[in-house]
């Protein structure tokens, strides 16, 4: 229904969205279910939702590659490569500087993190290690076996959508290049990121760093 909705001139021309509590006792449906509903076209890029103000269909667009993203596991299931998880450790610990300034919360606030070693068959190639915002109340027990996004979207109903990233070059200090199995001073890659949902909330703070020898990151970018 919310596709057809989009597809409707009046609003194409800019005319907001019906209030999700309509959209619900019309449909007799919970309110929250429309919510995730209209969340996940608002990461499809399809709706813009701003909060205080309502939800309007999104102006066309031409989709390059930057438009999604997805977790190594889904990346690596697209290559047909099957991911091996070589080491995972799970804790609640108070915030750094760091983490603090990152996820905007107070220094010493109690946080999640998440620490995977993975890689494929041909050994440890990634190490990612990310930071979770209290607000989600995550507690350690959560199944990190399943995709990291599609747990959050199944478990919490947080559906990311937004990715800031920075990429660079760095060399591989003792604990990495041994986690790794190369030299110290090796090339690595290091990716830092903030990732926000539908609303814009800062969800998660994550640092990963890739083997030199095993990735290689690239873009499409089409001219407008």
């Amino acid at each position: 229904m919310l596709r057809e909705l989009i597809e409707q001139p009046a609003y194409r021309n800019g005319e907001f969205f019906p209030k999700e509590v309509d959209i619900a006792d019309k449909l007799g449906v919970a309110r929250n279910t429309v919510r995730h509903a209209i969340g996940k076209l608002v990461n499809e890029g399809l709706l813009v939702r701003k909060k205080g103000v309502g939800t309007t269909v999104a102006a066309r667009r031409i989709p390059t590659r930057l438009d999604s993203w997805w977790s190594f596991t889904e990346e690596m299931k697209k290559r047909g490569v099957e991911v091996a998880n070589f080491d995972l450790s799970v804790q609640i610990i108070p915030a750094i500087e760091e983490v603090a300034a990152a996820l905007h919360i107070k220094e010493g606030t109690k946080t999640l993190q998440l620490s995977r070693l993975r890689g494929t068959s041909g050994g440890p190639s990634l190490l990612s290690v990310s930071w979770f915002h209290p607000r989600l109340k995550m507690t350690g027990s959560e199944d990190f076996s399943l995709p990291l996004y599609q747990m959050l979207e199944t478990h919490f109903g947080v559906i990311v959508a937004v990715s800031r990233e920075e990429i660079s070059a760095i060399s591989a200090e003792e604990s990495l290049a041994a986690k790794f199995g190369v030299e110290e001073g090796a090339p690595i890659l290091f990716r830092q990121r903030l990732v926000c949902d539908t609303d814009g909330r800062l969800v998660e703070y994550n640092k990963v760093y890739y083997k030199g020898d095993g990735f290689k990151y690239s873009i499409d970018i089409e001219r407008r």
